[in-house]
């Protein structure tokens, strides 16, 4: 099934509502972690797509990241993120995205990514590559890490300050490998790796809804998509995992085996 029109047709409806409310709204902590943000743009986005998604594919479950899940007994799950770095969109800076993934039981097989305020939109299927409009993208060719720029999502765990320090260690190892790093913590990093602009990006406390869509759209510009350590991510029971952090490492391939030597040595 072709499902890369619906995801255009959505998303391009989605960015209306973001760039509409973009620098006009402010966002609220969500309860239980500081580092979650919340606004009506969230919603109102969720909302569309949320609605969209019963009209087209009324037998499908839904993981949203605001309204939560739709189970539909389906081997078929959208999985939704009405915006990508909502911190970035409530502070009124410019990289936060909009995600939709779709699952087949535990496999990414569709996505699409949008950057409302640059008016770019990246569409994925299984076996058919990553296109920004109707140019196929890829990820970079330059197989050296010291040439790369690397993207590194990093929250602070006040709750357990030495896993932040040990990541910060990390962090401070691989920039000595790179040429410089870099960090939207957002769909727009996902962006700069499929397109070959970012070497790859790295981040240990993502949910559900902050991979789907990234996954599918590396993985067919060319790139590998891993959990932080390199293992293959796992997707599976994707309804009841709505909790739970994921981790992933996202790379070209050659860059991304750099980067696990590097984890490895820790």
């Amino acid at each position: 099934m072709n499902y890369s029109s619906f995801i255009t047709k959505v998303l391009e409806e989605a960015s209306h509502i973001a760039n509409d409310k973009f620098g006009k709204v402010t966002g609220t902590i969500k309860d239980g972690d500081h580092n979650q943000v919340l606004t009506e743009a969230d919603l109102a986005i969720g909302s569309l797509i949320i609605k969209q998604i019963k009209r087209e594919y009324p037998d499908y479950n839904i993981i949203d990241e605001e309204a939560g899940v739709i189970d539909k007994k389906s081997e078929f799950t959208w999985v939704v993120d009405p915006i990508d770095g909502t911190s970035n969109f409530a502070n009124g800076i410019v990289t936060y995205g909009i995600m939709i993934g779709l699952l087949q039981n535990a496999t990414p097989i569709a996505g699409g990514i949008t950057l409302p305020y640059f008016k770019e939109l990246y569409i994925a299927e299984k076996g058919k590559g990553t296109y920004y409009n109707r140019e196929k993208i890829t990820v970079s060719t330059d197989e050296k890490l010291s040439n790369s720029l690397i993207a590194y999502g990093i929250d602070g765990h006040p709750e357990n300050p030495t896993e932040t320090y040990e990541e910060a260690k990390l962090l401070g190892e691989l920039v000595l490998h790179i040429r410089n790093l870099r960090s939207s913590n957002s769909a727009f990093d996902t962006i700069q790796v499929a397109k070959g602009s970012y070497g790859g990006m790295l981040n240990r406390t993502s949910k559900i809804w902050d991979n789907i869509a990234p996954h599918i759209i590396i993985e067919e510009a060319g790139g590998v998509y891993t959990d932080f350590y390199g293992k293959s991510m796992d997707y599976s029971h994707p309804l009841t995992r709505v909790h739970e952090y994921f981790t992933f490492c996202a790379a070209a391939p050659e860059i991304h085996k750099q980067l696990q030597g590097i984890i490895h040595k820790q």
